[in-house]
Order: structure tokens, then sequence, then C-alpha cells
């Protein structure tokens, strides 16, 4: 891999996907990241940007916890 490409840490991802490095490593250690670009240094792996750009997360799918109901709804009746 040139030198001149750039490469994300845990750092970096987990900025990118809004968590913390340790949640990062956490779903890196799962399976619940891409495969790493690069992985030649044991313990940090390192992926291109455009990586993350394809990559869809799996879902665990619809929260319905975190949509509220329109205010309407909750409105007492007459």
């Amino acid at each position: 891999m040139a030198d001149d490409q750039q490469l994300w840490g845990y750092t970096e991802v987990a900025a990118h996907l809004g968590i913390s490095v340790g949640a990062a490593r956490s779903r890196k250690s799962r399976g619940s990241l891409p495969v790493p670009d690069d992985d030649s240094v044991p313990d940090r792996p390192r992926w291109k940007p455009a990586t993350f750009q394809r990559w869809k997360p799996v879902g665990r799918g619809f929260r319905s916890d975190l949509h509220r109901s329109s205010p309407q709804e909750n409105a007492p009746s007459d």
C-alpha cells in the first residue's frame, strides 16, 4: 500500500461513526466493522476512508423507543 494514501485508525473510525474509540475496538473484535485495508501492524488495523463510504452497518431493526409519537396523538380528546 502506498505511503501517501490516507488511512484511518481506531480514532478516525470512531470519530466518523460518532462512537468512542473503545466502542470501535469492540465492534472490530465482534466483526461489526469492515475488514481492514491494512493489518500489517499487529493490533493497529487501518482502513481507507472509501471503505466506510461504501460500508453499510448491519442494523438490528427499527427502534420504536427512539421515535416519539406526534403531539396530536398525545393530546386529550374532548
